[in-house]
Formats: C-alpha cells, structure tokens, sequence
C-alpha cells in the first residue's frame, strides 16, 4: 500500500509573512517565524510539522509571491 507524503519548500527571501499560507493549510504545517527574519526584515513561514504534509498545495496555491514549492513524494508502507 502507497501512501502520499508532502514536503514544502519555502523560498524564504522573498516571503512577506503575509500568513495566508498558515491560515489555508488544513494540516498545521506551517507557522510564521516570531523570532527571526528575512534579508528584507519580515517574519516567514515555515515548515513546523512536516510530517503533517499530504501535498496538498493549499499554501502554494494562496501565496501572493509564489515563494512556495509542494512536493508530492509517494512512500511505500511495509
């Protein structure tokens, strides 16, 4: 049985911190940073619970920058 994992890949340098991409994932995978920022002085999002991600591409689908990338990767289940 297969079984359908995702990965996120943040372009973090070009986020705004906009937080749509946090509030659209139905998976809490994603959170802004409190503590650190970007080159250009903003809070990002990032990737906290990665194994929560099915590849669904909520949060690359509602980025205004198009900063964020979904993989699909399908995992073989023993």
């Amino acid at each position: 049985m297969n079984k359908i994992k995702g990965a996120v890949v943040i372009d973090t340098d070009r986020c705004k911190g906009c937080n749509l991409c946090v509030v659209a994932c139905p998976y809490d995978v994603l959170e802004l940073t409190h503590k650190k920022v970007n080159t250009s002085g903003y809070s990002y999002a990032e990737s906290v619970r990665s194994d929560n991600c099915v590849g669904c591409t909520a949060c690359g689908t509602v980025c205004p920058d198009a900063c964020i990338t979904v993989y699909r990767v399908k995992m073989e289940e023993l």
